[in-house]
């Protein structure tokens, strides 16, 4: 059986991400099992877990773009920006009726490209070492910085005006990592001036990993070994911002020993994509000379593990060593 990789797990509503972590704890047996990226309780849709030492790249995917489906109601405002917060505010009925497609569509305008986003009060981001939900939750005032994301692409997939309360917005949102859905919705009911509140979400992409390819808890707590191999990816899956170089057998045990190796003995096949350009948001130096390693072994070609070149780029130097004389590609 295989101990290290991820599962594309489609998340059901009402589950927090730790507790689809321990569901798959207890669904594999395993005590090494982490989430790339907290999904909100209510949300559906991708949630990529990292089993065994695949954990040790969910820092690495800081450069993912995340795709959502949303729907927002109007003319309501709630403390959590959707439909499970108490409510703080509510337009009156004939405003929300007066809103036109021309409307919305200004209103969401102001989404696009790169973005300064104050998140919810409700949320897992930390102040001062201390997370927004529980200062919320005790009613203890603080100022919550502006965070920049940035926003690909967002389409209005429907509309369903002039119903009231009932009214009703879909989108589709493609964005960088810490971006809330919840925040948009929020802010793009205040710019039409009549409120607006979450009442659904998707997660339809995370990297790699789409809602088409997922599986449900139930699906893989059903599943026998030979099923779990099909639907496990490899660690190295998700990390297509990064480079690829082959090395020897010989080089690659220096690099699983924690000893450099020459550039000028690797074979380059792929060149970090941000090694000469930047991202949508400020990015770690390191990525820009960062590469998947994989060794021509006797036994095949094996994943060895991430590597940065160092400044020189004279050297690769071993980071984070996967390969145990016997993993799989």
């Amino acid at each position: 059986m295989i101990n290290d990789g991820i599962i594309n797990i489609n998340k059901e509503q009402n589950m927090t991400s730790h507790d689809v972590v321990g569901r798959v704890r207890k669904i594999l047996n395993m005590k090494k099992v982490g989430h790339t990226g907290t999904l909100d309780p209510m949300a559906t849709g991708v949630l990529p877990i990292c089993i065994g030492r695949a954990t040790r790249i969910i820092e690495y995917l800081d450069l993912d773009l995340k795709g959502y489906l949303c729907t927002m109601k109007l003319g309501v405002d709630t403390d959590t920006m959707d439909a499970w917060g108490n409510e703080t505010a509510r337009a009156d009925e004939a405003a929300v009726n007066a809103v036109s497609e021309d409307d919305v569509m200004e209103a969401f305008m102001d989404f696009n490209g790169p973005v300064s986003q104050i998140p919810p009060a409700y949320s897992a981001i930390k102040v001062n070492g201390k997370r927004l939900y529980d200062y919320a939750r005790s009613g203890e005032k603080v100022d919550v910085p502006s965070r920049d994301i940035y926003i690909t692409n967002l389409d209005i997939e429907e509309m369903q005006l002039h119903k009231g309360y009932d009214t009703t917005i879909t989108f589709y949102v493609e964005c960088t990592k810490g971006t809330y859905i919840r925040s948009i919705c929020h802010d793009a009911g205040e710019l039409m001036g009549v409120h607006g509140m979450m009442t659904a979400l998707e997660r339809t992409d995370s990297g790699v990993f789409s809602v088409e390819n997922a599986v449900t808890l139930d699906e893989l707590a059903a599943m026998d070994e030979d099923e779990l191999e099909e639907i496990i990816h490899p660690a190295y899956a998700p990390l297509i911002h990064f480079g690829e170089i082959e090395v020897n057998e010989y080089d690659a045990m220096r690099l699983v020993n924690g000893l450099p190796v020459w550039v000028s003995h690797c074979n380059m096949l792929r060149r970090p994509e941000y090694e000469m350009k930047s991202f949508l948001i400020d990015l770690r130096e390191e990525y820009r000379r960062a590469y998947n390693v994989f060794g021509l072994m006797e036994e095949g070609r094996k994943f060895i593990g991430v590597v940065f070149t160092d400044e020189t780029v004279e050297n690769v130097m071993p980071i984070k060593i996967f390969y145990d004389g016997g993993q799989k590609d």
